[in-house]
């Protein structure tokens, strides 16, 4: 029953882009589902189309490329992160950024890697919150953190408690499966009280995102 319904809700979220793409498969080679070629997001403020590359010999960037990694730190993280924290894939990452373009205010998508790899370049959408900003391992006060939460995440402090009721879905990505740095994120979030269901995990981030020739933004 549990496959049936995940089978049916990655049906829907393909229906979804499929209505809101801007260019359709038909009209180019490499297109991210069978009816969707491109969908446009906002990124800084800026359309953005994010696409596939459309050179059928393009490779993956080096960065990209190196397959090992030493570990720890950098070892492979599983495939479902924590209870209740959903494990996306890239046509939902996308549905989602399409989503917050359009006016959803209740999604964030957050590229939780530092500054350094954001620079070469992020998902189309993507804020950019470091791992070490909501960590207090890291340095991070709580001040800080309280500022985040409620100007970036919606949550709302009263009398020393966190409300979430008002909190945003959060798509979390870093570089990969073998990256800590939204899991960190995600870990830290849930210490704080922040609702499971409301946190979706990329957990392919840019080195899938790379290996399948989407659109990044710097």
């Amino acid at each position: 029953m549990n496959k049936l319904y995940k089978v049916l809700a990655s049906s829907v979220v393909i229906a979804g882009l499929a209505m809101s793409g801007t260019a359709s498969a038909a009209k180019l080679k490499v297109g991210i589902t069978p009816t969707t070629g491109s969908v446009t997001v906002k990124h800084q403020g800026r359309n953005m189309k994010i696409m596939r590359n459309q050179n059928q010999k393009n490779t993956v960037a080096p960065a990209f490329a190196k397959t090992s990694r030493k570990c720890p730190p950098f070892c492979i993280q599983p495939s479902t992160l924590a209870p209740g924290v959903e494990t996306i894939g890239e046509v939902e990452v996308i549905d989602y950024a399409k989503k917050m373009s359009d006016g959803d205010n209740s999604i964030i998508v957050v590229d939780s890697r530092t500054p350094d790899w954001v620079g070469k370049g992020t998902i189309p959408s993507a804020k950019n919150l470091p791992w070490t900003k909501l960590n207090p391992a890291k340095g991070a006060d709580p001040i800080s953190i309280g500022e985040i939460m409620e100007e970036e995440f919606g949550a709302k402090q009263q009398e020393g408690l966190w409300d979430f009721s008002n909190a945003k879905t959060a798509v979390m990505f870093c570089n990969g499966m073998w990256c800590g740095q939204s899991p960190n994120n995600i870990k830290n979030l849930l210490k704080f009280g922040y609702p499971a269901h409301k946190i979706k995990w990329y957990r392919g981030g840019m080195q899938d995102w790379a290996i399948l020739g989407l659109s990044t933004a710097k």
